[in-house]
């Protein structure tokens, strides 16, 4: 399976997106690009286990994506 394909199935579910530096963020994947920079709605940051709601979307860069988990 590519990784796009992946990403498509994964699209109006809920993810775990992990980003350099530690940070990462659970949220509802409603759009993506072929850079795979994101777009998640209802999204969590989580820093050192401290959770922090995000109100509105979140857009996650693709260049800073260590992985993303269904």
């Amino acid at each position: 399976m590519r990784p796009l394909d992946a990403l498509q199935q994964s699209l109006h579910k809920r993810v775990l997106v992990e980003m350099k530096g530690g940070r990462s963020y659970r949220g509802v994947l409603d759009a993506y690009d072929q850079h795979l920079n994101l777009v998640l709605s209802a999204a969590e940051e989580v820093v050192k286990d401290v959770v922090t709601p995000h109100s509105g979307l979140t857009l996650v860069r693709g260049d800073s994506i260590v992985y993303i988990s269904p």
